[in-house]
């Protein structure tokens, strides 16, 4: 697994004759619309691809995935850049990674929100600015040196990494050597080696910091351990959770979830940032803290049943759910049945069902709307209600995307021709 940055830009890699691409641009911009109301086709389905806003813009594909070309449009359907790169990503700090050519031997540069190339397509791989610096590649995805570069596409930081991730709290972690034996370490901005590659090697030997500390493992993903570290690289929290892959998260809110045992027998419990255990491992698994509630599975020889805690560790609303996911605006969709043919509802913070179990599938709330499915992942069609449980759009989308700036994507249509447009939330 890559920490960083394959460049994924293939959610809207496109392209098509120019006769043809002028008239369906034309085309969407006579048929754009928009409504300024909530829970409402915003702007009509008519991209053959289309991603999340981001910086009041979208990616919007017109063509195929193989030979379609892609643009950018504003939140009211307007074709703010046309479409005419071969791969195009969100923007982020005002810029956004563009591709010209195709996936195996096209470069990536970037480009501003008027559409102009502010740093000429050169790069075998790219990444999305952050606090000032993107992760770029020079060579293929196998055999490539990842290094980093400012908004003036000046490389600040030399292509010399195996392996490269953004910056948090103000160091990035890398990896020197190949997937199987490499070690990761971690760098300032100014490309310095402050911790020593040492973690590793294998999959999740080290994480990005969070709250002034990363996880990090000693040994190999079966056998080892993990523990914490501060931004001087001392060992803060001592290597003893574990073994085994996904047994330490990241800190967030002064918690973190670890499990003690291995992933079959392990129990899952929380520590703060001094490593005490101040709820203890007897969890089966865990969500981790989401509006100060946690979901947590516990099992016996018979049952397994999901229920929450609060933050002290005490159980609020008791294991009896085969699903549980976390609370959003208040409310948290749960599961009764197993995953095939279970119905989905969503319940209060006082474990309430407020919404009764009667989806096929249920996403949390956003901003007052939650998006629901009727009918099974193939078949089924995707809707939106309120907190209420009114279905305000109803089931009617065969897919739909992130939610975004007040936006999400939903496509009419199967996966290889359907036609993408925008819903209010």
């Amino acid at each position: 697994m890559k920490i960083l940055i394959s460049i994924v830009l293939s959610v809207l890699l496109l392209g098509c004759g120019q006769k043809a691409e002028q008239s369906k641009i034309a085309a969407i911009q006579s048929t754009s619309q928009t409504v300024e109301t909530t829970g409402k086709i915003v702007i009509n389905p008519q991209f053959d691809g289309a991603g999340p806003f981001s910086d009041g813009l979208a990616v919007v594909r017109v063509g195929d995935r193989e030979t379609g070309k892609s643009g950018y449009i504003d939140k009211q359907g307007k074709m703010a850049i046309n479409p005419q790169f071969d791969g195009a990503g969100p923007f982020s700090d005002g810029l956004a990674v563009v591709r010209v050519g195709d996936r195996e031997t096209g470069k990536s540069g970037y480009i501003d929100k008027q559409g102009k190339m502010a740093i000429n397509p050169q790069f075998d791989g790219a990444g999305p600015f952050s606090d000032g610096l993107a992760v770029v590649r020079v060579g293929d995805d196998k055999t490539g040196k990842y290094g980093y570069i400012d908004k003036q596409g000046k490389i600040v930081i030399p292509t010399q990494f195996d392996e490269a991730g953004s910056f948090s709290d103000g160091l990035a972690l890398v990896r020197i050597g190949n997937e199987k034996a490499g070690k990761y370490g971690y760098i300032d901005k100014q490309g310095k080696m402050v911790i020593n590659a040492q973690f590793g090697p294998g999959l999740l030997s080290a994480r990005s910091f969070a709250d002034g500390l990363a996880a990090i493992r000693i040994g190999d993903e079966d056998t080892g351990k993990y523990g914490y570290i501060d931004k001087q690289g001392k060992m803060v929290i001592n290597a003893q959770f574990g073994p085994g892959l996904f047994s330490a998260s990241s800190f967030s809110d002064g918690l973190a979830v670890v499990r003690v045992g291995d992933a079959k027998t392990g129990k899952y419990g929380y520590i703060d940032r001094q490593g005490k255990m101040v709820i203890n491992p007897q969890f089966d698994d865990t969500s981790g803290f989401a509006d100060g509630l946690a979901a947590i599975r516990i099992e016996d020889a018979k049952t397994s049943k999901w229920g929450y805690i609060d933050k002290q560790g005490k159980v609020v609303i008791n294991p009896q759910f085969d699903g549980a996911y976390p609370f959003a605006d208040g409310l948290a969709a749960i599961r009764i049945g197993d995953e095939d043919t279970g119905k989905y509802g969503y319940i209060d913070k006082q474990g309430k069902m407020v919404i009764n179990p009667q989806f096929d599938g249920a996403k949390a709330f956003t901003d007052g709307l939650a998006e629901v499915r009727i009918g099974d992942d193939k078949t089924g069609k995707y809707g939106f209600i309120d907190k209420q449980g009114k279905m305000v759009i109803n089931p009617q989308f065969d897919y739909t995307s992130e939610y975004a700036e007040g936006l999400v994507a939903v496509r009419i249509g199967a996966n290889d021709n359907g036609k993408w447009g925008y819903v209010s939330r």
